[in-house]
């Protein structure tokens, strides 16, 4: 299928982001140099000035609350910080800022009113209990999308409470918020959206109610992209949303599941802090079709990171200019085929252009000077977070809350820093066993 925009020649793309509550994996970190690159696919063919990239930050979320709870510091505060990691990350990987990145607790307005539509055509009900909830029965396309039988769906769907539920498969457009949660006051009264309305509403404002590509990992084609299309049709009927839905593979670690249990759960920080290259994270993210499953390992990254350096060493001090090979830009037009694209930088190399291959590097995100420069500021922060939690141990002990004192402190030793308490203050150094990830977990 040949791609053409809805409009006379200008693109817009809709990408959903995090949830922003803790550092990206690189699970998290796959789609968004998948859809960087589909940026500057469009960026290459369109111009700047024809093209609408979008991609949010859900920073209104259960899982929000109950990180900041267990910290101990405000909502804000944690939303705000987590934001400014993940684009830190997300630059040191070569990806370009979108045009557009809201936060869906900008958009609580234009969310309200759009659950107040789907009311009013009879897709969604309120119940006694302060919720919203969409009914998936008055929309008979549902399941199209992720190509899932109802019975598939009843099974993958995620379970949200709510009272006078009509049917399973209805999700929550709004639901009440208690008096230590987040909220906002609407029609139902006092509460806050649920997931899906979020990206509706934004995308919506920032795109209009028809546009061309949505993009994001395959685990939210459903029930997160399903309910979207669902609730967007329903409340503008006549209009497309999304033209093209376009979706990335799941990523595995050493053949396995990424999960914190199994101790194979990889944040973009951590690689950096280890001294892998922002670029040589990006290529291995693109080593494989965006559309196939991605398995991490270290061989892989090993691979890339001396790919990687021999690049760097080849087109040190070439002439910069606009990108020549056809071949490399063909693969790319191509549904995005990095895994050829890759193969032809390696001909350049090998056929000794490197102007091309420097070209080449720099249209698919690499050589980005930012990401040198930010090992320093990296350092820095790891240091700011040892302060933190020392601080905190201080607060504890002035509490006389010697068991929370003396739990930072082992927590800190197991982490690899020797605490030593002085009359007049404390110092602290790096072990050789530091471990900045037991560091991230306390």
């Amino acid at each position: 299928m040949k791609f053409k925009p809805i409009g006379n020649g200008q693109v817009k793309m809709y990408v959903c982001g995090p949830t922003v509550y803790d550092f990206a994996h690189i699970g998290n970190a796959r789609p968004v140099v998948v859809f960087d690159l589909f940026y500057r696919m469009f960026l290459q063919s369109y111009g700047e000035a024809n093209v609408t990239y979008v991609r949010n930050f859900t920073d209104v979320d259960d899982k929000i609350n109950e990180r900041a709870k267990k910290l101990g510091i405000k909502i804000g505060e944690l939303t705000n910080s987590t934001i400014e990691e993940y684009l830190f990350d997300m630059d040191s990987l070569g990806a370009l800022r979108p045009n557009f990145m809201p936060r869906a607790t900008n958009y609580i307005e234009h969310m309200i009113e759009m659950i107040k539509k789907l009311i009013g055509s009879n897709n969604a009900y309120p119940d006694n209990g302060g919720h919203v909830m969409f009914s998936v029965k008055t929309f008979q396309d549902y399941g199209q999308l992720s190509r899932r039988t109802i019975e598939e769906m009843k099974a993958g769907a995620r379970v949200e409470v709510a009272q006078n539920k009509r049917d399973p498969m209805d999700f929550v457009l709004w639901k009440p918020s208690t008096e230590n949660q987040p909220g906002w006051e609407s029609p139902w009264g006092r509460g806050r959206p649920g997931w899906h309305i979020e990206c509706s509403a934004m995308s919506k404002e920032l795109l209009g109610d028809s546009f061309d590509i949505h993009g994001g990992g395959i685990d939210l084609a459903f029930p997160h992209h399903e309910n979207e299309l669902a609730q967007s049709l329903c409340a503008y009927p006549g209009k497309n949303f999304a033209k093209y839905w376009l979706h990335n593979g799941m990523l595995t670690v050493e053949g396995h599941k990424m999960s914190k249990s199994l101790g194979n759960f990889v944040t973009v920080r951590e690689l950096l802090e280890d001294g892998i290259s922002g670029d040589a994270i990006r290529l291995a993210l693109i080593s494989s079709h965006y559309r196939q499953p991605l398995d991490w390992t270290k061989k892989r990254l090993n691979e890339c990171g001396e790919t990687i350096k021999r690049w760097k060493e080849l087109t040190l001090g070439k002439k910069e200019i606009e990108i020549q090979s056809n071949k490399v830009l063909e693969a790319i037009y191509d549904d995005l085929n990095t895994p050829k694209a890759i193969s032809e930088m390696h001909h350049l190399a090998k056929n000794g252009d490197y102007e091309g291959l420097l070209a080449s590097l720099r249209f698919m995100g690499f050589l980005d000077t930012r990401t040198e420069e930010k090992k320093p500021e990296i350092e820095s922060e790891v240091k700011k977070l040892v302060e933190t939690l020392i601080e905190r141990r201080k607060k504890a002990k002035l509490d006389k809350d010697f068991e929370l004192s003396d739990h930072l402190r082992d927590a800190l030793s197991d982490a690899g820093v020797i605490i030593k308490d002085l009359k007049d203050g404390v110092e602290w150094e790096f072990s050789d066993e530091f471990n900045v990830s037991k560091l991230k977990e306390i």
